[in-house]
């Protein structure tokens, strides 16, 4: 066994469990909590990879982006519509009496800001997947079908990978793995049906997984998309064999703002 892939045998045997039993046992705030300091941790490592020699610029995008993520998860926040753009308004004001002047201060602007959407308002779409009716079940379901299309991947892309999928991006992707990424996830759906999320038809579970997939696939490529621009080879160093907490979640956090709307709209 290959010194990469036993470390990720090693974290995954450490990590998956712990993750079982807080979806399993965790009372909703627990659940809250924790989903909020991984939040905060991916935040870190985004800032730290967007602005490497800032502290300033990487506590200012971790704060907001911490805000943003409670006025999402906080269930006593009031329509959080309107604190979001009132913070958004805030930011802009603040920004151009301290930043306007730099050349550059609209570009690191829109990189705080995207930060803020992707890591502070997209990724916390997991508490809110938890929340739902039955949302333990939902959880799993979602990642079930995510980890093994991203299992079968690795190892149909290592064995069989010949064609890149996005060498511009990520030249380590194939296309090869991406279908295996697929048929792995619609598999993983399929027996979800049976023996997960039982309410659900095997052909709808296949659907939904395979839209998951894809989903997984563009969020990997969108996070080895930021890491390509800044020069980094991973967004940190917290899990063996994966990289940063950043790289492992890259694939989770697309599908689960889709699963969430799906659920609401279709299994209300």
């Amino acid at each position: 066994m290959g010194a990469n892939l036993k470390s990720r045998a090693i974290t995954a045997a450490v990590a998956i469990p712990l993750l079982i039993a807080l979806i399993v046992w965790a009372s909703p705030w627990l659940f809250t909590g924790v989903f909020f300091l991984v939040t905060v941790a991916a935040l870190y490592e985004y800032f730290t990879m967007v602005f490497p020699d800032a502290r300033g610029k990487q506590l200012c995008g971790i704060v907001l982006g911490s805000i943003v993520a409670l006025l999402l998860i906080l269930p006593q926040i009031w329509e959080e519509e309107l604190w979001l753009g009132l913070l958004a308004a805030l930011c802009f004001t603040v920004y151009i009496f301290v930043k306007a002047r730099s050349k550059d201060a609209l570009q690191q602007l829109a990189w705080i800001l995207l930060g803020c959407v992707y890591l502070g308002y997209l990724l916390p779409h997991w508490v809110s997947l938890f929340r739902l009716p039955r949302g333990r079940t939902w959880v799993f379901f979602v990642l079930w079908v995510i980890m093994a299309g991203d299992s079968v991947a690795y190892f149909v892309g290592s064995r069989f990978g010949k064609r890149k999928l996005a060498p511009a991006i990520s030249p380590g992707k194939t296309v090869e793995g991406a279908w295996g990424y697929i048929a792995g996830s619609v598999i993983a759906g399929f027996l979800g049906a049976l023996f997960i999320v039982q309410e659900l038809h095997w052909l709808e579970a296949v659907g939904l997984a395979a839209w998951l997939s894809i989903l997984g696939q563009a969020g990997d490529l969108f996070e080895s998309w930021l890491k390509r621009t800044f020069a980094v080879k991973d967004s940190g160093h917290l899990l063996p064999g994966h990289g940063g907490l950043l790289d492992r979640l890259d694939s989770l956090i697309f599908p689960a703002v889709f699963s969430t709307a799906y659920i609401r709209v279709f299994h209300s």
